[in-house]
Parts: structure tokens; sequence; C-alpha cells
């Protein structure tokens, strides 16, 4: 695969997505980059500023579901890489509104994967499609179960959010075998780091503590998420759109299980002693009704991507955490208009 050449990143201006652009400048110094974006409340271009500002990318504000927008810009830009990170992405706005959800997730990656399948046809350029989902397709573990989610465990979403990144997984799959596309998927586990809005449980908690809000808990607080550093993330999707297998799937974590209740309490005596003041947020935690399909436990087996690829996640749950606090006392305001 060249990496002198031209890829497309869908979803660049998000949160994962603007840690991937500022990745790949720097792991490819040859290529060039076209963003594209709709910009809904979760993106921001001033996260993204820096990266324009280098002349090697540019941002076209679009919806991944216009299928003549995503062709006009194919055509020209004619990429050998398509790193798909565009999601509509928080569950709770999914069970209060599902039409958004299946819009972008399932007829956004159908487009996608259409145009590409018109475009590539009769062409003999390498060229890679990675398609980057989440390991909530495979529905919930239990708390005293010591089984984690493998790439072949079968898919049993939750929430309409999981559902329609379920059918965008299987969309994939069936492009790469029907029409021998070069995709490979990847599932990972909960990000934590730099620019993500806070709406998701860390930057919200975040924000909250500093601003002497209530902290609120779903149910017992003890569900349990493995965290994954945005940045690990990143490493893991370049060494899958590098090494990966085509038509195959990765699981992607940071082996960094917790409960909710643990994250809230460790974030309200880092923004704490951050801020200079006695260790008194853990007053603010107010336990809240249950949401609707809360699954119980997420994790992931990480032996085929360690084994196959070589990756294995660098940074440290404390040290992450630390950082990310660092980041949002200093950044909310300058990135967002909260």
């Amino acid at each position: 695969m060249s990496h002198a050449a031209h890829h497309v990143v869908t979803g660049g201006a998000g949160f994962i997505g603007t840690n991937l652009v500022f990745h790949l400048l720097d792991a490819l110094p040859n290529a060039t980059f076209t963003i594209i974006d709709k910009l809904n409340y979760a993106s921001s271009t001033a996260a993204l500023q820096p990266a324009i500002d280098t002349g090697r990318v540019t941002l076209e504000i679009a919806d991944i579901a216009d299928r003549e927008a995503i062709h006009r810009i194919f055509t020209a830009t004619n990429p050998v890489g398509v790193w798909h990170l565009a999601a509509e992405s928080h569950v709770d706005r999914s069970i209060s509104g599902p039409a958004p959800f299946i819009h972008s997730n399932v007829v956004g990656t159908f487009t996608l994967l259409d145009v590409c399948r018109e475009l590539w046809a009769d062409d003999r350029t390498p060229r890679r499609f990675l398609h980057v989902s989440t390991d909530e397709v495979y529905g919930s573990l239990e708390l005293d179960e010591e089984r984690l989610f493998r790439e072949d465990s079968a898919y049993d979403p939750s929430s309409p959010y999981s559902a329609s990144k379920a059918s965008s997984d299987h969309l994939a799959r069936a492009y790469a075998r029907t029409y021998g596309l070069d995709i490979v998927i990847t599932n990972c586990s909960n990000n934590f780091g730099p620019y993500q809005y806070p709406d998701k449980l860390i930057p919200l908690m975040i924000r909250n503590i500093r601003d002497d809000k209530p902290l609120p808990v779903y149910g017992d607080g003890k569900h349990v998420r493995d965290w994954l550093f945005v940045r690990d993330h990143c490493e893991a999707l370049h060494a899958v759109f590098d090494h990966g297998r085509p038509g195959r799937s990765y699981n992607i974590g940071g082996d960094h299980e917790r409960p909710n209740i643990e994250i809230v309490e460790t974030l309200c005596d880092l923004v704490d002693d951050a801020l200079g003041r006695e260790r008194r947020s853990r007053g603010l935690i107010t336990y809240v009704a249950d949401r609707l399909g809360h699954d119980r436990r997420y994790g992931v087996d990480t032996s085929r991507i360690r084994d196959e690829l070589g990756w294995t996640p660098q940074t440290g749950f404390a040290d992450g955490l630390a950082e990310t606090v660092t980041w949002y006392l200093t950044h909310l305001e300058s990135i967002w208009d909260l």
C-alpha cells in the first residue's frame, strides 16, 4: 500500500478521528488527506485547524449518506485508503432518537462501500477500506464471568447504536466477500483521551466536577467497561491498515476493565487535586435510574491483533487518565462552544 498517496478519513473532525488525523500526519509524512465530516454537535473544526494549516489536510463538509457528494469527493481525490470512523456514537442519544444512527451508521456506511465498489471495480491499484466499529456489537458479559469477546463471538447488540454498528459491520464484511474489496474491520472498547465531546462519561464528569455540578451514575455504578487510550487506538488502527489480513476483523482493547463508579471516584480526586482544592467532589455523586438496555460488562480478547500484528497498548490507565484530566481542564471552552 502506497502511503505517499491520498487518504480519506471519515468523521475526522470527531474524537477518534481528530486524534487519528494528527497521528497519520506524523506517521505518513508524504501522504495527503481529505476529511469528510458533516460537523455535528460533537465535531470541532477548532481542534482540526492545526492539521488543516499544514496544507496536507482538506476538510469536506458532507454527509457520508449523500452518494452524490461521496462520489464527487472520491472521484476528485482518488484515495488509496479510506479510514471510516464517521458514526453517531452516543448510546443515550440512540435510545431517545434512533433515526440518525440508522442514517449515518447504516446508510452512510453502505453509501461509502457502494461508491468504492463502483469506482474500484476494475481498478488494479491497491486500495484498502478500514471500517472502525465497537465492541458493543457483541452485547453484554456478566460481571463474574471470565469470558472475553473474541472476533468470532456472536453479535448480540442491545441498543439502537450497537445494532446500527453491527449492521455496518455486516455490510463491510459482505462487500469484502461479494465484491472482493480489500476491507478490514476493527472493534474497539471504550476510548478516552483528548478531543472527546463532553457528553461521554469521562469528559462529562471532569466538566461537572470542575463546575461543582451533580455527577449522575447509572444504576449501582458497577457496570464495567474496558478503557483504551485514544492514541493507543490510533496506533492499532494504523497497524491493522498496514498489515491486517483482508476481510479480517480485529478486536482492540486497553486491558483496563473498571467499574464506572471507580472511574468517577478517581476523577473526583484527580480534578480536585488539579484545582488545588480539598477532596470534596465525591459528595456530588448521584445515583440515577439505570438506562434502558444497559449492558453490564464489556471485555475483548485482543490476542489476534497482538499475535498477528504485534500491537499492544502503551499507555497505563492512570497515566492516560491524568493526561486526560489535564487536557480537559485547559481546553474545554477553546475546542467547543459549550
